[in-house]
């Protein structure tokens, strides 16, 4: 069963299940789930932890042994294991499915890691877990549940956000939850009635929000200009790689060309997808970008890629941003001349 993080604490009120599988990419979901599983297990009689990490130095013994005490002779357990971000190994998978009929009332079992994908969920050992408890994936929101996600956070902290304060603070921490858990404390301290406005938030707080090469290419795909306009300014602000930036753009437009010349040589374009294997939750992204964007003009972004990649590469005083930005006004279909200028 899957649920998500803000169901959990109801979820728990009716009572434990015997495994938990935590799995995302935000460490602040991660956590305020671990915790609030932890102090529920503890209410319950499960006194001791013990944590494992799933890596080459792992002693398996050492986890099979734990399910062997009973609470007649000791406190109920957690155990308590962690996939690395490098995954996890076919030896430890066989290992999980030994332990899935070993553990008993006495265990509770907490799995976490990376965030997996729709393959990892449907695997043997996932599902073997899946079956004796919860799936609690903790993935960032996007920039289209963020606002929910913050409407959620004020409830439970009695905050009375109006729709600008609501869009204020979704925009000032984009990608950083854990200074947007901050700043809602930080707001309830300062705001005993519980009444959040734009002005109110303006005076209270500082910008928090944190982009990633990769907003900026889903952005950029699914054609929002401003948006990919204000990622860059604030990727530039923080010092990101001019090089890292082109060749995250070069790889995606390299995709779509092989895209468009597939779709322009007769083949559908869900046909393409499903032979590239592209997830479901990206095939809306690719299409706008294809259905926006001609072969020509595909390439003529690519050799506009090459240009700045050697300006880059060649003179250590060239600064490309402005021409980087004409770049994605131009993948977005928004034609506004940008004077060229690689140097300082």
């Amino acid at each position: 069963m899957r649920i998500f993080p803000e169901q959990l604490v109801q979820n728990l009120e009716r009572g434990l299940r015997q495994c938990y599988l935590l799995f995302g990419n935000e460490p602040l979901l991660k956590q305020e789930s671990l915790d609030i599983i932890r102090q529920t297990a503890f209410t319950h009689g499960f006194e001791e932890k013990h944590q494992f990490t799933l890596d080459k130095q792992l002693d398996w013994e050492l986890i099979f042994d734990c399910t062997q005490a009973l609470s007649l002779f000791s406190s109920r357990q957690v155990l308590e294991l962690t996939i690395p971000e490098t995954g996890i190994t076919t030896a430890h998978t066989n290992k999980i499915k030994e332990l899935v009929p070993a553990l008993h009332d006495d265990i509770l079992l907490v799995v976490q890691g990376p965030r997996v994908n729709k393959a990892q969920e449907n695997s043997q050992w996932f599902k073997a877990l899946v079956q004796l408890g919860l799936f609690v994936p903790c993935n960032t929101p996007d920039n289209q549940q963020l606002p929910r996600f913050i409407q959620q956070r004020c409830k439970k902290l009695k905050l009375q956000p109006d729709a600008e304060a609501i869009q204020m603070l979704a925009q000032w921490h984009e990608g950083n939850l854990l200074a947007l858990a901050q700043s809602l404390d930080k707001l309830a301290l300062l705001y005993p009635d519980g009444l959040l406005t734009l002005i109110r938030i303006e005076e209270a707080l500082n910008r928090n929000n944190h982009f990633t090469p990769f907003q900026l290419v889903d952005t950029l795909l699914s054609g929002q200009a401003k948006r990919a306009q204000r990622i860059l300014r604030q990727l530039e602000s923080e010092g990101t790689e001019m090089v890292i930036l082109l060749r995250t753009l070069q790889k995606e437009l390299f995709v779509l060309q092989n895209f468009q010349q597939a779709i322009t040589q007769g083949e559908a374009m869900f046909t393409v997808f499903d032979r590239h294997k592209v997830w479901q939750n990206r095939r809306a992204l690719y299409q706008a970008a294809l259905q926006r964007l001609s072969m020509v003009q595909i390439q003529h972004l690519i050799r506009s890629l090459a240009r700045m990649e050697i300006a880059t590469k060649t003179d250590f005083d060239t600064n490309c941003w402005p021409q980087l930005s004409q770049l994605t006004l131009d993948m977005c279909n928004i034609h506004i001349s940008v004077t060229p200028n690689f140097s300082h």
